[in-house]
């Protein structure tokens, strides 16, 4: 298999993203909607695809049916290729029985025999459930120019959070001197955004010998990556300072969702050179009623406007009243708000008919609405 840009990237995708309660009942967090008209993971496979990044594997696990359709052949992120191109891999049986993925690094390495097909050089290592924009090439460049075994993506938080993310402390040159999992009292607050590049070679022994490890919980984060600080190895961190977001929690996805209708936003989904590609739907255009009052809105197709949205993303096929009113939410797929309704602060899951007020204006609380009832956060 060619692989002219001596790289390949492993996207893991299988992650259940259980704290988005009914959001993913259904389906996998990096296959959640998102911003409109996207999912979730099409940032992290049109990061790729930009970067020239030209073979990738996306590992599944969790409820894979719509990944596995929205995902097809690749042809939406330039994919389709006779040479290269995306490969969905998923857990399997051997003589041994099945092997589930119990780890981020126990699913690369269950997938050994890819990288060993494409023999890259470099093998990037990215999460499908994170909202951002980077060039990794740029990360590739530090990587080569330092000399380094593995480069991790960081990006500076608030002392405050720095307890809730894995913390890299460097030197003055970068170099990783010391790995801190959700330390109590950080010594740095340079948070790992859990994108990794390694050098292929020393990334395959590391792998081998951590899956012979009864002791190892096989996570890059608590195994691999003390590990290869231990042995010395040249470890450095490349620091990002865009936007990224991981929408966790249903505030969190629902704050990352009405970002994009700020004009000043630096994720910016309107960059020419810097698309987000996405799996469209043939649907025909949304139409505003002669009453129909829009506002601070993303609108996406075959929506019917009749009645009010203010500061709010609406995704297709969303229908809003005569005299109903949308403030400050996020409508997926099919949501229809019956006349008269007002809701603020919003996460309506697809194909809900809303027919009573959610909320009010002075109201904080971030509301879920599903098949389950309305969920308060």
């Amino acid at each position: 298999m060619r692989n002219s840009n001596k790289i390949a990237a492993m996207l893991l995708a299988g992650g259940q993203g259980s704290r988005l309660k009914a959001l993913t009942r259904d389906m996998a967090k990096p296959v959640v909607p998102f911003g409109g008209k996207y999912k979730i993971i099409d940032f992290a496979l049109s990061n790729a695809s930009n970067s020239d990044v030209k073979d990738i594997g996306v590992l599944i696990q969790y409820k894979p049916q719509l990944l596995n359709e929205h995902l097809g052949i690749g042809a939406p992120w330039d994919y389709d290729r006779n040479f290269g191109g995306l490969r969905i891999l998923s857990p399997y049986y051997t003589e041994k029985g099945g092997r589930w993925f119990e780890g981020t690094a126990s699913a690369i390495f269950e997938n050994i025999n890819y990288l060993d097909m494409v023999n890259p050089e470099y093998v990037l290592i990215l999460s499908g459930d994170h909202i951002y924009k980077m060039d990794y090439r740029e990360l590739l460049d530090v990587h080569k120019e330092n000399g380094a075994d593995c480069t991790i993506a960081v990006m500076e938080v608030d002392w405050d959070e720095a307890s809730r993310f894995g913390i890299m402390n460097t030197n003055e040159e970068g170099r990783i001197v010391e790995f801190e999992e959700k330390p109590e009292n950080p010594k740095s607050n340079l948070a790992s955004m859990g994108i990794y590049i390694f050098n292929w070679k020393v990334l395959r022994r590391q792998l081998v010998e951590d899956s012979m490890d009864e002791k190892s919980s096989n996570d890059f984060g608590k195994d691999i990556i003390p590990k290869m600080l231990d042995e010395n190895l040249n470890l450095y961190v490349y620091k990002f300072d865009g936007y990224w977001k991981d929408v966790g929690t249903v505030r969190s996805y629902w704050k990352a969702n009405l970002d994009l209708i700020d004009p000043d936003n630096e994720l910016d989904i309107y960059d020419e050179g810097w698309k987000i590609y996405t799996k469209s739907l043939n649907l025909p255009p949304h139409r505003i009623g002669r009453k129909g009052d829009l506002s601070d809105c993303l609108v996406n197709e075959a929506c019917v406007i009749d009645g009010k949205a203010s500061n709010s993303v609406l995704f297709s096929s969303v229908v809003i009243e005569e005299g109903a009113e949308v403030y400050n939410s996020v409508l997926l797929n099919n949501v229809k708000i019956k006349e008269g309704v007002k809701i603020y602060n919003c996460v309506v899951a697809s194909d809900m008919e809303i027919t009573e007020d959610i909320g009010n204006k002075d109201d904080n609380h971030v509301y879920l609405v599903s098949e389950e009832g309305i969920e308060e956060e």
